[in-house]
């Protein structure tokens, strides 16, 4: 939600800036502006709405210059406009700046110090920028009106970048919740809010704390704390190869991750179990589990649903309850909690607003947490006690497939490491390394039947205004995150059921050709929920089945092979990935960029 990006120091700012912001597409936006200056005054400020090729038309070839910042805009605080564009600027055109984030009392602040101040914009951001502009007038340094101005925003969450025009080659940084790092190039600096905008530049960071306001220039970096005293910060190196993020011959990076699971299964298998097949998970981690008496997995959207899965998981292979909570209600909850609670928080990003500020609840109280994230030196991977990383690679397109699929299996391997840890028989007799192999196989056996599932969502589901999947137990988890995909790359109403709550309401839904989709992959209920999918047969609806290899029959849509039912949901949502693409594919959509959503989600 929102990319920022700086550099200083470079004289092909201009393209560092554009290339920067075309890899943070992926997190969603309505806008996009960049503004560049060199050292002689000479300054271009270019904003747009629409798509970062629409930026690249508008920025001339004088646009050039060696420092400068730029921003994608998702909108919040009025509409989408070029006006409401970032970067945004103080009345007298001297300060610039870019912003991600909430400003919560921007209206008190606007009425209390900026009356008869005249307003580009309808945005909260315009009022810092004119808030610094006021406060140098009123004899201020920069740096100091910056300070004071950070100090009267309350409850809220921002990354900024702010230029001088009267120090062309200096940026000043703060944030507060929303992810920021400053990158360490060779003769000039950068600045952004994921590392994937400037490995092109450079792959070591710099960390930036929250309540940390930072001076940053060609040759220096200058980092205050919340104090006000300067402070140092650990650098740390990014690994990832600058061309894992990009398409290949992919048309859509959904597509080519929807492909690249089976060999994250065969990573996550390779990186945390040994030969044995034993888990590699480290002693400290497990330990803090085994001693606690109750699992608390929080997480948004696609997380939240891995986590229904990881409870399972949890639950059966080491025997200690668990509870999945949505990280948006549960952190402005009392809840009561167990004697000796241990968290664990899920988060492709590892940048999530809403999970961050339970974790934020969590260390107050001072308990033990876990991030399962996929992006080392994120936000909640800093903050939390333990970390493991799903080695996924770069995930871009708004519609998590690879992310999810690495949460469940790397949940299957904590849960082992834990249960073996405590003696559990079902963890000890759980091959889990040989299973994983066969989840592989699975999935790369299905993503070639792309043909077949394209055929199918022209036929089913292009047409129709809604569609349901049902299932029960583990069946009905996935039920929840494959209606998620559809609706929210293809637009079709699509709900997850419990299959046995149909006759208990929602089978009122049901009309003539609506799309039933029955996940069947446990002995137990299989027969249940064929029942419950004749019932919306014969109320009129077009039914499909995603049926586990025992228990299939001939007339069943999808066949997938046969593994241990804790890890099922890896091989039963392929196809519901698939089905979302394709029916987003044949409706003409932006399968990557579907409306109003946003890849990270860093305001609450």
């Amino acid at each position: 939600m929102c990319g920022v990006v700086g550099v200083t120091g470079n004289k092909n700012a201009t393209e560092i800036l554009v290339s920067g912001l075309e890899k943070l597409q992926y997190r969603g936006y309505d806008s996009a502006g960049i503004f560049v200056d060199q050292p002689d005054g000479t300054d271009y400020l270019v904003k747009t709405t629409g798509s970062i090729a629409d930026l690249r038309k508008k920025i001339g070839p004088e646009v050039q210059g060696t420092a400068g910042i730029g921003h994608t805009r998702w909108a919040t605080h009025g509409g989408v406009t070029i006006e409401n564009a970032h970067p945004q600027f103080s009345s007298d055109e001297r300060f610039y700046l870019v912003h991600n984030g909430v400003i919560e009392n921007f209206q008190e602040l606007k009425d209390k110090y900026l009356q008869g101040v005249h307003f580009h914009s309808q945005t909260d951001t315009e009022v810092v920028v004119q808030l610094i502009d006021k406060f140098v007038k009123e004899g201020m340094s920069t740096q100091d009106a910056f300070n004071k101005t950070l100090s009267l925003l309350e409850n809220s969450s921002y990354a900024f970048m702010l230029m001088d025009r009267e120090e062309p080659e200096t940026i000043y940084v703060a944030k507060n919740k929303s992810p920021m790092l400053i990158g360490l190039g060779d003769g000039c600096n950068v600045v952004c809010s994921d590392s994937i905008a400037m490995l092109n530049v450079t792959h070591t960071f710099l960390e930036i704390q929250d309540g940390d306001m930072c001076i940053v220039k060609p040759d220096e970096v200058i980092v205050n704390d919340a104090d006000g005293n300067v402070a140092e910060r650990e650098t740390f190196e990014v690994s990832v190869d600058p061309s894992a993020s990009d398409k290949g011959t992919y048309p859509y990076y959904m597509l080519k991750e929807i492909d690249e699971q089976p060999n994250v299964m065969r990573k996550l298998s390779a990186e945390y179990l040994d030969e044995a097949g034993h888990p590699t998970i480290d002693a400290d981690l497990v330990d803090a589990i085994k001693d606690s008496d109750r699992i608390y997995i929080v997480g948004a959207g696609t997380s939240y649903h891995a986590g229904l899965v990881g409870k399972m998981q949890l639950e059966k292979l080491t025997g200690i309850p668990a509870e999945v909570h949505v990280a948006s209600e549960f952190a402005y909850e009392d809840p009561l909690l167990s004697e000796k609670p241990f968290f664990i928080f899920l988060s492709q990003s590892g940048e999530t607003a809403d999970s961050r500020q339970v974790l934020v609840n969590v260390n107050k109280q001072k308990l033990p947490s876990l991030t399962i994230t996929n992006v080392a030196n994120s936000t909640l991977s800093r903050e939390s006690t333990f970390t493991l990383l799903l080695q996924a690679g770069p995930e871009i397109s708004v519609a998590s497939t690879k992310a999810y699929t690495a949460q469940i299996a790397l949940e299957a391997i904590l849960a082992k490491a834990v249960g073996e840890a405590k003696g559990q028989s079902a963890a000890l007799n759980f091959d889990l390394k040989g299973q994983l192999a066969v989840v592989a196989q699975g999935m790369q056996s299905i993503v070639e039947e792309k043909n077949e599932i394209n055929q199918i969502a022209e036929d089913y589901f292009v047409e129709a205004n809604q569609a349901f999947y049902i299932g029960r137990g583990i069946d009905y988890t996935v039920s929840i995150e494959a209606a998620l995909k559809l609706k929210e790359i293809s637009y079709v109403h699509a709900e997850g059921f419990a299959s046995g709550e149909l006759k208990h309401g929602t089978i009122a839904l049901i009309e003539p050709g609506t799309p039933v989709i029955g996940i069947i992959t446990q002995a137990g209920t299989a027969g249940l929920t064929r029942s419950n999918l004749e019932e919306t047969a014969a109320r009129g609806a077009k039914t499909l089945s995603i049926v586990k290899k025992s228990l299939a029959r001939p007339e069943d849509t999808f066949v997938i092979p046969d593994v241990d039912e804790l890890l099922t949901p890896l091989l039963s949502v392929i196809p519901a990935q698939l089905l979302a693409y394709y029916t987003s594919l044949n409706k003409g959509l932006n399968v990557d960029l579907p409306r109003n959503l946003a890849k990270s989600v860093t305001v609450e």
